[in-house]
């Protein structure tokens, strides 16, 4: 089996390869399949893991199931080979040999992604792989490179009085006017339970609850924070990047729209689940990212604080 922190690679292949690992890999009669609404775009799990199946049903929105799927996410456990293929004429994506889950729901959301960059003038919409929360209808996104602390940092935000998660890792945008609309990707959230570890008044939601191979679970913070602890759309007005330099004394400053231009193209759109990456996709991103920090406030923050020190500096931001 797979290891959740063995970073994988994407293989891009064609139509006829893609049914010739549908044919070797995957057994119909022993398997799952689930539809989720992933900002109206509908992608289909196929799955021989009832694991991946439940965690699948308690992460996502439901779709119909008469509506056609626009992508499909194979996520095989128990085939030897380790390895992701995708084939982007179908918006098909294979999983195979990995029992973690956040990487099928990772790449689930890349998938509906890449369907809406593909499709952008029809849908609008583009994809971020981020934090957003929401104070008093005006959103916030933390976007960093993995492992910097935006999630800590979103639900360390969600204690204060008037806000409410948008999501924890993945959203959606469409560019209306000089407005940044911004809607929620995941009913519940898939968290590591360590996050009782830097706030105890999460200890309560983790209590008892079934965890994966690696440490996390999908949960429901409306359990611990009650029922308007989520919201499924924000306006978007801050963009906090994170970073964490040892070398910078500099904490907190604001960004230009090229400087921030500069800092997510360097870090890969803090995205480590693209699924192309070629030179058209990075040019459609980054026009993407230009006209969205052309119509925000964007802030880079260094956290080599303390999580209390930075969690205000971002307060401070947020409540403007």
């Amino acid at each position: 089996m797979g290891k959740g922190n063995s970073k994988y690679e994407i293989e891009i292949i064609n139509q006829n390869r893609r049914e010739k690992i549908i044919q070797e890999k995957y057994n119909e009669s022993d398997s799952y399949g689930r539809k989720a609404n992933l900002a109206g775009t509908c992608i289909k799990i196929l799955t021989s893991s009832k694991e991946f199946k439940n965690m699948w049903e308690d992460n996502f929105k439901f779709m119909n199931e008469d509506i056609r799927p626009h992508g499909r996410v194979f996520a095989l456990p128990e085939v030897d080979e380790k390895k992701v293929y995708y084939e982007p004429k179908s918006e098909t994506c294979f999983i195979l040999g990995y029992d973690y889950y956040g990487y099928v729901k990772s790449l689930a959301l890349a998938v509906a992604g890449d369907f809406l960059e593909e499709y952008h003038s029809i849908h609008s919409r583009h994809s971020v792989h981020g934090a957003a929360i929401d104070y008093r209808g005006v959103g916030t996104a933390i976007i960093a490179p993995s492992g910097v602390g935006k999630s800590t940092q979103a639900y360390g935000l969600l204690l204060e009085n008037n806000v409410r998660l948008i999501t924890d890792d993945w959203f959606y945008t469409t560019l209306v006017g000089d407005n940044v609309e911004v809607q929620a990707s995941e009913k519940n959230s898939y968290i590591r339970i360590d996050i009782a570890s830097d706030y105890e008044e999460y200890e309560k939601l983790v209590r008892g609850t079934s965890l994966d191979n690696f440490g996390r679970a999908v949960v429901n913070v409306r359990k611990v924070l009650g029922k308007t602890a989520m919201k499924e759309y924000t306006t978007l007005r801050n963009i906090i990047h994170l970073k964490r330099d040892p070398n910078d004394d500099t904490i907190l400053r604001e960004l230009e729209t090229d400087e921030a231009l500069d800092f997510i193209l360097k870090k890969e759109f803090c995205n480590p689940h693209q699924l192309i990456t070629n030179e058209r996709k990075r040019k459609l991103r980054k026009k993407f990212f230009k006209k969205m920090y052309n119509r925000t406030n964007v802030y880079l923050i260094n956290t080599t604080a303390s999580i209390e020190e930075n969690r205000k500096q971002i307060k401070e931001i947020v409540q403007v």
